[in-house]
C-alpha cells in the first residue's frame, strides 16, 4: 500500500513538473501607452485632490489617488500657446522663440511651432507609436503647422486657441470665413483634413473621439499616445442643462456654468479610464492630467490662496492641477512636494522607450518615474525658469526660493519668496537674502542668453484681429 501511494505521489510530482516546465514565461511589459488630458485655464483649487469643495471631480481625483499628485506642478508659461508648445516639445518654448500665442491667420507661414522642432508625436514615431491630438491645437493655422504634418497620425478638433461648445453656435465652414475677432470660435471642427458636423456638447464629442481612437489602436495591438487637448473650462462659459442641473446650490451664474464645464471634463476622464480597463490596457498606460496654465480672471475659476491668475508669473499663473498614474509602476496615493514641470512629460515617455534625442535640441524635462518609484531621491530639478519676452518679465525657482519680476523688470524691482513657508507669495524676503537673489538673477540671465527673441508677431496691420486669442 505504501509503495502504491509513493508511486502516485511521484507521478503527481512529475505531472506538476511538466506543467511548470511547459508554462510560458510572462511576456515582458510592452511600451506604455500615453494619455495626456490637458484642460484649459483651470484653477489650481478646482479639483478635489487640491481641496475643491463645490465641484466634485471623482474621476480626475482617481488619477491622483491611484498614482501621484504633484503639489507643486508647474507649466512653462502662464498662457495657453507657449505653455502647450513647451509641453509638446519637452523644451522651454523660448529656445525657439515661441513667446506668445500664435496667429489665427492661415496665410501666415511663420506664426506657429517651428518645423525644426520635434513634437512629442514625431519623437514617439521613432518607437513606432501611433499618435492622436483631439481638441485644441493652437500651434499655428498655416498648412505647414497642421498636426498631421507634425507627427500626429490623427487629428480631431480645431486649429485655433478657443471654440464654442454648443453645436448651434458652430456655423462657419472654416477660417476663411472669419471676418472679425473671435469668429474663429464658430468654425466647424476638423477630422484630419476634413470638416466634421457635431451634434453634442463639444467636451463630450472630444471624449467620444478619444475613446474611438483608443479602441481602434487596441484592436490593432498598437501602442499609442493620445493628447486630449480640452478647451474646457476656457471661455466662453457655455454648458448644457445636463451638467448645469448638477449644481443647484451654486448661485453665482458664472461659477455654476464653470462648474458644469469642469463636471463634463470629469465625466470624460471617467469614461476614458473605464475604456482603458475594458480594453485591458489600464496597467500599461501612463495617464497624465494637468491644466495648460493657472485659472483665468475671466472664467470664474479658483486658484485658492495662490497669488495671481493666468498671464502672471506668480504661483496662480504657473502652478496647475497636475496628477500622473501608471498602475503597477507608480505607487498609489503619493503626494509629491518637489517642483516638477509639464516639460517632464516628454522626458518621461522618452525614457520609457529609450529614444535618442537630437543633441542639438536636448530636452529640458526630467524622467519622473525613478522619483515616483523611489529609485531616485530628492528634487528632479535644480532650477525652473520662466520668461515673458514681450513684457520683459522673469522668474526662477531653486529649492524653496523663487525670484520674479511680474512686471517689466527694468521698471520694477524683483521680488523673492520662500515658497515652502509662503506659497501664497505674500512676504518679499529679498532684503534679507540679497546674496541669494543676486545668484538667482545671475543664473536666470545665463539661461536667458540661450533663449531666442520672438519669431512671429502678434499684430499685422489691419488684420490685427487674426493675431489675438
Amino acid at each position: 500500500m505504501k509503495a502504491k501511494v509513493s508511486f502516485i505521489a511521484l507521478l503527481l510530482l512529475s505531472v506538476i513538473g511538466i506543467v511548470s516546465f511547459e508554462k510560458p514565461e510572462k511576456k515582458k511589459q510592452k511600451q506604455p501607452n500615453l494619455v495626456v488630458i490637458m484642460v484649459d485655464d483651470m484653477g489650481w483649487e478646482d479639483v478635489g485632490f487640491n481641496g475643491c469643495k463645490d465641484i466634485p471631480t471623482p474621476n480626475i481625483d482617481r488619477i491622483a489617488n491611484e498614482g501621484a499628485r504633484f503639489q507643486e506642478g508647474y507649466v512653462s508659461f502662464p498662457v495657453c500657446g507657449p505653455s502647450r508648445a513647451g509641453f509638446l516639445t519637452g523644451r522651454y518654448q523660448d529656445r525657439f522663440g515661441f513667446t506668445t500665442n500664435p496667429s489665427i491667420d492661415p496665410n501666415n507661414p511663420t506664426s506657429g511651432l517651428p518645423v525644426e522642432e520635434e513634437t512629442m508625436a514625431q519623437v514617439l514615431k521613432k518607437a513606432d507609436y501611433n499618435s492622436a491630438i483631439i481638441g485644441k491645437w493652437h500651434m499655428g493655422t498655416h498648412p505647414n503647422f497642421h498636426p498631421l504634418k507634425r507627427g500626429f497620425d490623427y487629428f480631431y478638433g480645431f486649429l485655433s486657441g478657443g471654440h464654442h461648445y454648443l453645436p448651434e453656435l458652430i456655423t462657419l465652414e472654416d477660417l476663411s470665413q472669419v471676418t472679425k475677432k473671435w469668429e474663429w470660435y464658430s468654425t466647424k471642427l476638423r477630422e484630419n483634413y476634413g470638416k466634421v458636423e457635431i451634434k453634442d456638447y463639444l467636451t463630450d464629442e472630444l471624449t467620444d473621439a478619444s475613446i474611438r481612437y483608443i479602441k481602434k489602436q487596441t484592436e490593432k495591438d498598437q501602442h499609442f499616445m493620445v493628447y486630449l487637448a480640452s478647451n474646457a473650462p476656457h471661455g466662453p462659459l457655455e454648458a448644457t442643462e445636463k451638467y448645469l442641473s448638477r449644481f443647484p446650490n451654486i448661485e453665482n451664474k458664472r461659477r455654476k456654468t464653470y462648474a458644469a464645464m469642469v463636471s463634463a471634463v470629469d465625466d470624460g476622464v471617467g469614461r476614458i479610464l473605464k475604456t482603458l480597463e475594458e480594453e485591458g490596457i489600464d496597467e500599461n498606460t501612463l495617464v497624465v492630467f494637468l491644466s495648460d496654465n493657472g485659472g483665468s480672471r475671466k472664467n470664474a475659476s479658483n486658484n485658492g490662496s495662490l497669488r495671481g491668475f493666468k498671464t502672471d508669473l506668480f504661483e496662480g499663473g504657473v502652478r496647475v492641477p497636475f496628477a500622473m498614474r501608471w498602475k503597477g509602476v507608480i505607487p498609489a496615493n503619493q503626494n509629491i512636494t518637489h517642483p516638477i514641470s509639464s516639460l517632464d512629460i516628454m522626458a518621461t515617455i522618452v525614457a520609457q522607450n529609450g529614444i535618442k534625442i537630437n543633441k542639438e535640441r536636448p530636452l529640458d524635462g526630467v524622467d519622473l518615474i525613478p522619483y515616483l518609484t523611489g529609485k531616485k531621491k530628492g528634487a528632479p530639478h535644480d532650477y525652473l525658469f520662466w520668461r515673458k519676452w514681450e513684457q520683459n518679465c522673469m522668474a526662477i525657482r531653486q529649492g524653496n526660493l523663487k525670484l520674479l519680476a511680474n512686471k517689466n523688470q527694468e521698471q520694477n524691482p524683483t521680488e523673492l519668496y520662500d515658497i515652502a513657508s509662503d506659497p501664497n507669495e505674500t512676504t518679499d524676503v529679498k532684503a534679507q537674502n540679497t546674496a541669494e537673489a543676486d545668484k538667482l538673477m545671475e543664473k536666470w540671465i545665463g539661461w536667458n542668453s540661450e533663449m531666442k527673441d520672438r519669431v512671429f508677431p502678434t499684430l499685422n496691420g489691419d488684420q490685427w484681429w487674426k493675431y489675438l486669442d
